[in-house]
């Protein structure tokens, strides 16, 4: 029997799963006593207690667009407008930095290899520019290492032109490799032309790929990371101050980045650490400095102070399961790709939660044990509080032929089930 809707009720581990070009399986969970059956409500109603949780848990922020983000279990505890495209102005130095900082990681770079601050790299970023630089003088070489510390301190755009041009050649084809491994890393929404975040119609990010690219730059390099802390740094006899508001303020801020300009207005990514929870934010679209450091520094307030970690699922508990196409087993059971755990407000321990099971199925066989099946999405009330990719959690092989020739017969019944049903 097909579901007239591709959401079924899942208690516990038990799944029934409904057929369709993509497979979504909902739970309702009691976040204070673990799975809840949802059971029907009338639509006025479900508006109703959508419309109250969500004025119980939201956070507020004057900014155009904001997020808050819990990176070790990437979950969203706020957001406001986050896949929204902006224009990052200096916050897409974090992208150089990463680009270089795999180049590092890969061999490719060493800390002290030296780069040449060319002529078009100190007349467009450096003194004669009178924009943030690290002061290197021109045609001098300089460690990959202070280079690194010139872009974290000063945001220097002398230091990103010089990365730039060592690895690309020249700008635009180092715009063209952040772009890639942009979209190599899970950015989808980000598309940059250049090292330093010069004002460029092409170039935008969205709030949420600036969070993730912190959280990819802290997890993958820690040591580079802790760059990020560093409250100054002297080059050239000249002293400059970390841009970074967040670091002198005693909230456990150790980075990242900040970045304003007339089109962008004033952006900030941060993180900071406290109670041994860490929190990524990013504010864009600002109308001043002030209200940049205020409305960052309120969002991490509020995120330390009312919201707490939930384990919905322990490491290597079944989660669901997926249809399987011409296997030896019906289903594969899926799970996570270790704890599953959600950001819920303190106030509010009985808040429901809902989740979904999302994958593109039936999931040909053979599938080996740790594939990527899909992904659970939780929901807390409107706010989509967290996104976690699914694995299979057995191998399952290919089936017998009559297992394959059912399966085959039983997916045509259902398409021709689903065209009748679509001509109704």
């Amino acid at each position: 029997m097909v579901p007239s809707s591709p959401e079924v009720a899942l208690s516990g581990s038990s799944v029934s799963q409904g057929r369709a070009l993509k497979f979504v399986v909902a739970l309702a969970v009691a976040a204070a006593v673990g799975f809840a059956v949802a059971h029907a409500a009338p639509l006025a109603a479900k508006k109703e207690t959508a419309k109250k949780e969500k004025e119980e848990t939201t956070l507020q922020t004057s900014v155009p667009s904001s997020i808050v983000l819990d990176p070790d279990t990437n979950s969203i505890l706020f957001e406001k407008n986050a896949d929204q495209p902006v224009e990052p102005a200096s916050l897409a130095k974090m992208m150089t930095l990463e680009y270089l900082f795999n180049e590092i990681k890969q061999g490719r770079v060493k800390l002290d290899d030296q780069f040449i601050i060319s002529e078009n790299a100190w007349r467009k970023g450096g003194a004669p520019s009178h924009g943030p630089t690290m002061f290197a003088a021109i045609h001098s070489k300089v460690a990959v290492s202070d280079l690194i510390q010139g872009i974290i301190v000063d945001t220097a755009n002398d230091a990103c032109i010089a990365v730039a041009e060592a690895l690309a050649g020249n700008e635009t084809a180092f715009g063209q490799l952040l772009t890639k491994r942009a979209q190599e890393i899970g950015l989808q929404n980000s598309t940059f032309t250049n090292a330093t975040g010069q004002s460029d119609f092409h170039m935008r990010v969205t709030a949420y790929d600036m969070a993730e690219l912190a959280r990819y730059i802290m997890q993958t390099y820690p040591d580079l990371y802790a760059n990020f802390a560093e409250r100054d740094f002297t080059w050239n006899k000249i002293h400059q101050t970390n841009r970074n508001p967040l670091l002198g303020m005693g909230i456990g801020a150790d980075g990242l980045e900040v970045g304003e300009s007339p089109e962008a207005g004033f952006n900030l990514v941060g993180s900071a650490i406290s109670d041994n929870l860490r929190l990524i934010v990013v504010v864009t679209g600002a109308k001043s400095d002030a209200d940049r450091t205020n409305e960052a520094k309120k969002l991490l307030d509020s995120g330390f102070h009312g919201f707490q970690g939930r384990v919905l699922f322990a490491e290597g508990q079944t989660i669901g399961e997926a249809k399987v196409f011409g296997g030896d087993h019906g289903y594969v059971p899926l799970v996570g790709p270790g704890l599953v755990r959600v950001m819920i407000p303190r106030d509010n321990n009985g808040e429901r939660l809902i989740a979904r099971i999302v994958y593109t199925g039936p999931v040909p066989a053979p599938i080996a044990k740790g594939q990527t099946i899909g992904e659970l999405k939780v929901w807390r009330g409107e706010q989509l509080a967290l996104e976690v990719p699914l694995q299979a959690a057995d191998d399952v092989g290919v089936g017998s032929m009559s297992q394959r020739a059912m399966d085959g017969a039983t997916e045509l019944m259902i398409g021709l089930l689903r065209a009748g049903v679509s001509k109704l």
